[in-house]
């Protein structure tokens, strides 16, 4: 199942070394079969506040994001983005399609004994 690679920024300092970052991050996600879906972009806000800037990047699977994550290559360039940014980034599976909000009541504890709303 597709995985992503998330990262919120709460700070980048723009310098040369996150340029030389971006310029070589791409030939890192090659060859995991990563794409970034959101880049950068600000967010508009509906709940809260969320400071800074959201990454997204899909992998083929949760294995092969961490392969990137952890590959050479990556490594190599990685120290580039953490010494000039804040943030946190994380890697989750995504679901399984197609997917319902209830699937994840799926084996649950208790689950067939809650009761169903009313439609």
């Amino acid at each position: 199942m597709t995985a992503y690679a998330i990262a919120h920024f709460t700070h980048v300092d723009m310098n040369e070394e996150v340029s030389e970052y971006v310029h070589r991050i791409d030939a890192t996600l090659e060859p995991y079969g990563g794409e970034f879906l959101v880049h950068g972009a600000r967010v508009h806000e509906l709940e809260e506040t969320w400071p800074g800037d959201v990454v997204v990047i899909s992998f083929p699977d949760l294995g092969t994001a961490r392969d990137w994550y952890d590959s050479p290559g990556y490594r190599a360039i990685l120290p580039l983005r953490t010494r000039n940014s804040a943030g946190s980034v994380i890697i989750v599976d995504g679901v399984t399609r197609p997917h319902a909000a209830t699937d994840i009541l799926a084996g649950l504890p208790g689950h067939a004994e809650l009761p169903r709303p009313a439609v």
